[in-house]
């Protein structure tokens, strides 16, 4: 071991740099910690301390599996904190071990550039301490935040999870490579001195910004394929609204020849005949049975189709919605609104076993200023919310969830803003869009 005479980093603070760094990566990852996470984080720092403790007083040899109980240490605090996937947790686990060598071998390379002299108690010592780790946490937190938007679950799959614990494990290696030996081409020489502590720094500074370019470049992966099954959605939900229009204009050409049928009905001199007829009639129109008028052509189209749905799936859908509210808005802004919103509201309802409970109100007026679409509806279950948007319960999440942001992408669009809430068995939706945004372009 080189340098036997120089002071390395004390167990505590090792532990409360991994302790800040796992407090980091759990905020960022659910910026509202729930109660459990804030017990399981309160505990977990006099949990990792009795762990590098005991990791301290074993022998060299056994470094390694020292340091794997405090990275297992610290993935069940992250893990417990989160719930997420396992992979997950392993991912956050690496960056966090990472962020906490650099903090601790940082901290104590000021310390021993200061003074060479051991850990006093020093009051001093104290302030450095509180003072770089405080710092260097919240400059983490703010560098970091871009790659954990708050509007999304964060989740990470094996591959990118063993990408991580990849640059974790070089990183800690060569970073602590000069403190097992002086035979290697990575270890700094005999008599270096200070030096391993700068080698050791300047390790885990890169090995975070590898996990922080890795980050961004899983993050920028992401958002393209976000945005090109954003951009497939609003074109699927433009055909179908095309579709619907033109489903309207048959209706109105059937209503045109309904006139002639009825007549030919009545001539008809044959009972059985007539009645054959008129329940072949019957049956031609049902299809069209439900028909909304808005006054917006549209809204109709789109609300036509959602009561179309709702009445083949025995949803009850009650809908006051005024056209001219909206009229502002372009096809594909409206249709991103109220077709997600309905069809996030049936997917809901469809889930309850109780016929009575299967219902969906809509609301679409004009209040002090502002077009207000506002949807209702039962669900059972609890709803789980990233930021202000609930996150998707379906298994592969990565790929759903798009129609929530869509509508919060209009929202912002048409400097308008969007909210949801999920109370007492019941899921609000609603969407508030200033008028005045029609008097000119949306930003």
């Amino acid at each position: 071991m080189i340098e036997e005479g120089l002071p390395d980093i004390p167990r505590l603070y090792t532990a409360l740099a991994e302790w800040g760094a796992c407090v980091v990566y759990v905020l960022l990852a659910r910026r509202r910690p729930s109660r459990l996470a804030i017990w399981t984080l309160a505990l977990g720092l006099p949990l990792l301390v009795a762990v590098q403790l005991f990791a301290g007083g074993l022998a060299i040899a056994l470094w390694i599996p020292g340091m794997l109980l405090a990275a297992a240490t610290m993935y069940g605090i992250i893990q417990l904190s989160l719930q997420r996937s396992w992979q997950t947790g392993l991912y956050l686990t690496a960056c966090a071990f990472v962020l906490a060598e650099l903090l601790a071998s940082f901290q104590w390379q000021i310390r021993s550039y200061l003074t060479r002299e051991p850990f006093l108690g020093d009051a001093r010592d104290i302030v450095l301490l509180v003072a770089v780790f405080v710092l260097g946490l919240a400059a983490a937190f703010w560098v970091e935040r871009n790659h954990f938007p708050r509007e999304l679950r964060f989740e990470a799959d094996l591959r990118h999870a063993l990408t991580a614990i990849a640059i974790a494990a070089v990183t800690v290696f060569v970073s602590n490579l000069s403190f097992i030996t002086t035979n290697s081409p990575f270890s700094a020489s005999a008599g270096a001195g200070l030096e391993i502590f700068y080698i050791r720094t300047l390790v885990d500074l890169a090995g975070f910004v590898a996990l922080y370019a890795h980050q961004g470049s899983r993050m920028e992966l992401q958002r393209t394929h976000e945005l090109e099954a954003m951009n497939s959605l609003v074109r699927s939900q433009h055909q179908q609204y095309l579709q619907t229009r033109r489903t309207m204009d048959e209706i109105n050409s059937r209503y045109h020849d309904l006139k002639h049928y009825i007549a030919a009905i009545r001539a008809e001199p044959d009972p059985q005949l007539r009645a054959d007829y008129l329940n072949q009639l019957e049956a031609s129109v049902q299809e069209y049975d439900q028909h909304i008028d808005t006054g917006n052509p549209v809204l109709d189209a789109i609300l036509t189709q959602g009561a179309q749905r709702c009445s083949a799936e025995g949803i009850t859908l009650t809908c006051v919605a005024d056209g001219e509210a909206v009229a502002f808005l372009d096809a594909i802004s409206l249709s991103s609104l109220v077709s997600n919103a309905l069809d996030n509201a049936i997917e809901a309802v469809l889930r309850i076993s109780d016929p009575e409970r299967r219902l969906i109100r809509v609301a679409i007026y004009r209040q002090d200023g502002f077009a207000v679409l506002r949807f209702e509806n039962y669900f059972e279950g609890e709803v789980t919310f990233a930021g202000d948007l609930p996150v998707t319960s379906k298994v592969d999440g990565r790929n759903h969830g798009f129609g929530t942001r869509n509508m919060r992408r209009v929202a912002d669009t048409w400097s308008g803003s969007l909210t949801m809430e999920a109370e007492d068995g019941w899921f609000v939706v609603r969407a508030l869009i200033p008028v005045s945004a029609s008097a000119g372009s949306a930003r």
